[in-house]
């Protein structure tokens, strides 16, 4: 299973997902850490980037997953690639097969002498009625199809490391908004309306959540892999947040607030008071801390909008 020598001294890092929100905000990082990476892209054409080498793939078709091992030749894996479209990712049968494809990529990575790997997972796995959610002590029974596939492949995945000595880790991801955003989502649908001079209408907004910016996100996931640490980590900030709140502050940093319509749609029937995560352990433990505040994160959002609408 051991690398040829001169490859494995090398910290080569296989990204997946890495033209998606999330995944963008994750190479910078990656490479001041001194990780050379090989960021898979789809779709999307992607931009070059120092210390990036692209690698076109479609992990949904049958074999890709192994050729992308093959020709990345990493050490560590970073999975952040899944079917995420608004609105739809909830109950989408994409869900299946993103789980077969994630497993498929995992087995091609251990077989072909991948170290360590990290995988996004999400707050969507536990049971939300609890509020305040917790890697050590909360239930994972998820009420949606997303939250179902998502723990799912948790479960086979912490088996699978024990059973080959992968050595691997699980970030549950919360909220988070900020560039590169898509636009149909909240905080970027509510940015864009109002600098375009449009009502922006959005629920009561009452529900209270775990919010943060991409960029602390990224930057979790990216600590979590250059690190030993193993298991499950929640990536939130622990800063329980209206949507209300954060929806106003959007107004006011854009001087548009008389076009906030508020409580102009309605909320989900299921939409739940309160979830909010526990960052203790990836603070104590990894030494990570958000660096973007409410303010200082939608500003830098608000920012970005101006210059890419």
């Amino acid at each position: 299973m051991a690398m040829a020598a001169a490859d494995a001294a090398r910290r080569r890092v296989l990204v997946t997902g890495a033209t998606g929100f999330i995944g963008y905000h994750c190479l910078a990082p990656l490479v001041e850490r001194g990780f050379e990476v090989i960021a898979t892209h789809c779709s999307r054409e992607p931009p070059a980037l120092p210390g990036v080498t692209w690698l076109a793939a479609d992990l949904l078709e049958a074999g890709a997953a192994a050729r992308v091992v093959a020709a990345a030749r990493a050490t560590h894996l970073l999975h952040l690639a899944w079917y995420v479209e608004p609105g739809r990712m909830i109950a989408s049968p994409d869900n299946l097969r993103w789980v077969s494809a994630s497993l498929d990529l995992m087995r091609a990575f251990r077989e072909q002498g991948g170290e360590r790997c990290v995988v996004s997972g999400s707050c969507y796995e536990y049971d939300w009625r609890y509020g305040y959610l917790s890697a050590a002590l909360t239930p994972r029974t998820p009420d949606t199809f997303y939250g179902c596939a998502k723990n799912g492949l948790y479960e086979t995945f912490r088996g699978y490391c024990a059973a080959t000595g992968l050595a691997g880790a699980w970030g549950r991801v919360y909220f988070l908004y900020g560039p590169r955003e898509n636009p149909r989502r909240l905080v970027s649908s509510v940015i864009l309306a109002l600098l375009a001079g449009r009502e922006a209408p959005s629920s009561h907004g009452e529900q209270v959540r775990d919010y943060m910016h991409v960029q602390d996100v990224a930057d979790a996931l990216v600590a979590l892999l250059d690190s030993p640490a193993t298991g499950a980590w929640d990536i939130a900030s622990g800063r329980a947040v209206t949507i209300r709140h954060i929806v106003e502050r959007i107004g006011v940093l854009t001087g548009r607030a008389g076009l906030l319509r508020i409580g102009a749609l309605p909320a989900r029937a299921n939409d739940l008071p309160l979830v909010v995560g526990d960052p203790t352990a990836l603070q104590q433990q990894l030494g990570w801390r958000p660096q973007f505040d409410l303010d200082r994160g939608l500003a830098h959002t608000i920012d970005w909008w101006r210059s890419h609408s």
